[in-house]
């Protein structure tokens, strides 16, 4: 389950490069995300249900706090998305789901200005990393191209977003719902950049359709179910380890579906890149919260539910 999420996500880059030659980033990412939105609905209905018919003890979860957590997740998904979106027009699909792993390495590194210490092999990983960033984006003559950048920041945004996931899963609340709230949260505000700074048609929202509707159905809302039940019979660091290959994913399906191709340097920038987040997830600290579910104990990973 956990590696078909990550194929789903990785190659969800392809459908986004994609969907970009059709409308413009806001239209895009608040057609697909409120898509996810309506998706996750019926799949948290179903799961509603099916505890009822089990007979298991309800729990009681806080509805300001999922609320709260659903919002605030959402204007981090919404800032993020619209920078990897953006991004995604000047890079290709294979580099931007390398970058994009970088929020791996960056959540510890935000982290030190919340005073949690940072083990000191993580910055032999971080070095690794800008090395492969560094192969992997800069150019002979040392610059960057402008969708590189804005991924980068993307990568930013979504390290940001894991650590307010985080922060929402210890004040009891019920994820998936929290989830369905960011979507709807993340697809207003983009509805609103949408009517402020571009130029909505019909017509392009129709030809980009099947991107949008793979995005938004099978990244949203399948490969977010796939993650939930994955996760419950999974060690978190190996689930961790699983739902990284998105990256690689990307890579491989530019490769076979849009013809991308990496020069040697760059094949090399993405081995480190790759190399560098496996490393932290290895060795790095693990990172679990404990909560009490149903009278039993339930082991909860860290995981970024992305856009992508």
């Amino acid at each position: 389950m956990l590696l078909t999420a990550s194929l789903i996500w990785g190659t969800a880059f392809v459908a986004q490069s994609e969907g970009m030659n059709y409308v413009e980033p806001f239209t895009y990412n608040a057609m697909r995300t409120l898509l996810g939105g309506f998706v996750l609905i019926p799949v948290i209905l179903a799961f509603k249900a099916a505890e009822r018919r089990k007979n298991t003890p309800k729990t009681q979860y806080s509805a300001k706090n999922t609320a709260v957590g659903g919002i605030c997740c959402g204007v981090f998904l919404f800032i993020a998305s619209s920078f990897q979106q953006a991004g995604i027009a000047g890079t290709t699909a294979g580099k931007a789901g390398f970058i994009t792993a970088l929020y791996i390495l960056l959540v510890p590194i935000i982290g030190i200005f919340f005073r949690r210490k940072v083990p000191v092999r993580m910055w032999l990983f971080v070095v690794i990393a800008i090395i492969g960033f560094w192969l992997l984006c800069i150019k002979e003559n040392f610059s960057i191209s402008h969708g590189d950048v804005l991924v980068l920041i993307c990568a930013v945004f979504f390290a940001g977003h894991i650590m307010v996931i985080d922060f929402f899963n210890s004040k009891n609340t019920d994820v998936m719902v929290m989830a369905c709230i960011q979507f709807f949260t993340a697809g207003i505000l983009m509805t609103a950049g949408m009517f402020l700074f571009e130029k909505p048609s019909a017509e392009g929202i129709i030809s980009a359709k099947y991107t949008i509707l793979y995005a938004g159905i099978m990244s949203s809302g399948v490969a977010y179910t796939l993650q939930m039940i994955g996760q419950r019979y999974t060690e978190p660091t190996a689930a961790t380890l699983l739902m990284s290959l998105e990256s690689v994913f990307a890579a491989l399906s530019g490769w076979l579906i849009l013809h991308e191709g990496f020069s040697v340097k760059e094949f090399t920038g993405c081995v480190l890149v790759f190399a560098a987040v496996i490393l932290a997830q290895l060795f790095g600290g693990e990172k679990t919260d404990m909560i009490e579910e149903k009278g039993e104990k339930h082991m909860i990973g860290e995981k970024n539910e992305k856009v992508s």
